[in-house]
Parts: structure tokens; C-alpha cells; sequence
């Protein structure tokens, strides 16, 4: 019992990094209908970030934090101006291989600036509590209560602010909204900001947690944050938390179980399964469409 509540807390801090990734791609295609492929790298570029700010500016964690969202939230309205905006009309396909071509220049951007591997320095005291033969560290809590703190203030924006209720509206109809007066293109740059700097959180929780940070590492966990979308139900950002958790909770207990080479066979699996029975997620929905 002592050993499935330890592995259950590694399991929610791995759960809340994938869930505030698995919102950066639900926000989007809830908007847009796309599926943006580059957002494992702003991932990838907030741990980098933080690298560097850390290293060579001194900063301690919550300016460090603050820095790190700003700057990836600001990658992310500058690649939907010039990457994403002049396709919005062109076929999906031209849309995806958009993306995933900035995710290529950012992977190797960052790989010409720092071809080796590196590591974020310590940025809070290191505190482990031990109740009951569990262990809980301070880092683990950091983690999990500011992954929820910025789910919860995610939820407040869309639900309860003048800006939500018009990105629930073009999610519905982007056709007919400017007719109404609502700035599509601003509106857009905003999800696109409040993703990216979602994604840019946790690449440098991440990085804290798994403190080795190379080029390429937003490929494999940003498949698994738009796997953890998919099997919430992608558009919904509610579905985006659970199955962020749920991917999470998956990986740490087949891991803690059986051989730790399972992990990736089981975690696209449970994709596949799910997608026979629910093709929609979770919590997702089907949308007719008149034609």
C-alpha cells in the first residue's frame, strides 16, 4: 500500500506537466480545428529558457517563472502571425506541415545555440517529508499545486472573462463572430499566448523535475501531452486535465509494475483502445456540421 501511494504521487507530478501541455493542443484545435505539432517544442523551449535565465541572469524561481511563460507566450503569437495565420484558409494538411517544420527549426535552433545536453540549476530547496513511509518532496508539491493553481486560472479566463466568452465563440462558429465584432485575429493570438505559456510551464517544471534537457525532448512528451488531449476529448479543456492525469497515472504504475520498456507500448495503446470505444475522448463530444 506504502509503495502504490508512493508511486501515486509521482504519478499526479507527472499527470499535471502532461495535462498543461495536453492544454496548449486543446485550446488550439478548439479554436482552429488544428492540431499544432510544434507545441511539444515551445515545451521544450521553456526549459531551455529557463536554463538560461537561471544560469546567466541569476534569477530565482518565480521571476524565472515569469520570465520563462512571457517569453514562450510571445513564441507562440509570433509563430501563429507568420507560420499559422497566412494558412488559415489553405487545406489542413498545409496547416500540419507548417507545424511540424517550426517544430524542426526550433529543435535544431536550439541544438546549434547548445549541442549538449544540459541541466536547470536547483531553484528551490530541496525538502522531502516522509508520513507514513510515503515520501513527499517539495518540489513534487511545487509542482502539483502550480500545475492546478494555472489550470484553475485557465479555467477562470475562459469561463468567466470577456476574452473566454469570445474563444468560445469562434470554437462554435469563426464565420460568424466577426460579424458580431469580435477580433478573430487578436482573439486567436491570445489562445495561442495562453498555450504556449502553459507548455512553457511545464518545460521548466519538467526540466526541475528531470533535470537532463536536450533539443529533442518535447518529440516523445509532446506526443504524449496530444495523446493525454485525444483521450480526454481534444477541444475540451476539462478532458485536457484528465487525460493528462490519466496518461500520467498509466506510465508511473506500469513502470512501478512491470518492466519500465512497457511504458510507451501501453501509453499509445491505450490510445488505440480507447479510440475504438470513444472516438470522441472522455469527454468529448461529436459536432454536426449543416453542409
Amino acid at each position: 500500500m506504502t509503495y502504490l501511494l508512493q508511486q501515486t504521487l509521482n504519478a499526479l507530478q507527472l499527470g499535471s506537466i502532461y495535462a498543461l501541455i495536453a492544454l496548449g493542443y486543446t485550446m488550439v484545435y478548439g479554436i482552429l480545428r488544428m492540431i499544432n505539432f510544434a507545441h511539444g517544442d515551445f515545451f521544450m523551449v521553456g526549459a531551455f529558457l529557463c536554463f538560461v535565465v537561471v544560469t546567466f541572469m541569476q534569477l530565482p524561481f518565480a521571476p524565472a517563472l515569469l520570465v520563462t511563460i512571457i517569453g514562450v507566450s510571445l513564441l507562440g503569437v509570433i509563430v501563429e502571425r507568420i507560420a499559422y495565420r497566412p494558412l488559415r484558409q489553405a487545406p489542413r494538411v498545409s496547416a500540419i506541415i507548417t507545424a511540424l517544420g517550426v517544430g524542426i527549426f526550433l529543435e535544431n535552433f536550439t541544438l546549434a545555440l547548445s549541442p549538449y545536453p544540459k541541466s536547470i540549476p536547483p531553484l528551490i530547496p530541496a525538502v522531502n517529508w516522509t508520513i507514513g513511509g510515503v515520501t513527499l518532496s517539495s518540489l513534487q508539491v511545487i509542482i502539483v499545486f502550480l500545475s492546478i493553481a494555472l489550470m484553475s486560472a485557465l479555467h477562470f479566463i475562459v469561463q468567466h472573462t470577456r476574452v473566454g466568452i469570445a474563444m468560445r465563440a469562434i470554437s462554435w462558429d469563426i464565420n460568424l463572430v466577426p460579424l458580431m465584432g469580435v477580433p478573430v485575429n487578436r482573439i486567436v493570438s491570445i489562445t495561442f499566448a495562453l498555450g504556449s505559456g502553459l507548455g512553457g510551464a511545464a518545460g521548466m517544471m519538467y526540466g526541475m523535475a528531470y533535470p537532463v534537457i536536450d533539443p529533442y525532448m518535447g518529440i516523445l512528451v509532446g506526443w504524449k501531452a496530444f495523446i493525454s488531449a485525444v483521450v480526454g476529448g481534444i477541444g475540451n479543456i476539462r478532458g485536457a486535465v484528465l487525460g493528462g492525469f490519466i496518461l500520467g497515472a498509466v506510465e508511473i504504475l506500469v513502470a512501478a509494475f512491470l518492466p519500465s520498456t512497457y511504458r510507451d507500448f501501453v501509453a499509445f495503446s491505450l490510445l488505440l483502445i480507447l479510440l475504438v470505444f470513444r472516438p470522441h475522448g472522455i469527454l468529448g463530444k461529436p459536432r454536426s456540421q449543416k453542409v
